[in-house]
C-alpha cells in the first residue's frame, strides 16, 4: 500500500479523500484497518478503482503494461494524513 501522487489526488486530498495504491488482492475492510493502523485516522469510506493491463507497442514488440488497483479512502471530518 503505498501513496498516488497526482494532481488529481492532491485536490482530493484537499476534500478528505485521499488515494493509494493496493495490492489487487485487498478488501476495502483490509484497506481500511491498514490506513487506521498505518496513519492512525479514521477511515469513514473505502471506494475501489480497477485499471485493467493495456497493450503497449515498443520498437514494434508488443508488450503489456500491468494494470493498478487503486483505492479512494475518504477520513472523518477533521483527520489528515500527511503524504509529503
Amino acid at each position: 500500500m503505498r501513496p498516488h501522487i497526482t494532481e488529481k489526488a492532491a485536490i482530493l486530498a484537499e476534500k478528505g479523500t485521499y488515494v493509494f495504491v493496493v495490492s489487487p488482492k485487498t478488501n476495502k475492510i483490509e484497506i481500511a484497518k491498514a490506513v487506521e493502523i498505518l496513519y492512525g485516522v479514521t477511515a469513514v469510506k473505502v471506494n475501489i478503482v480497477n485499471l485493467p493491463d493495456t497493450n503497449v507497442f515498443v520498437r514494434n514488440r508488443r508488450g503489456v503494461k500491468a494494470g493498478v488497483r487503486k483505492a479512494l479512502v475518504t477520513l472523518k471530518k477533521g483527520d489528515k494524513i500527511e503524504l509529503i
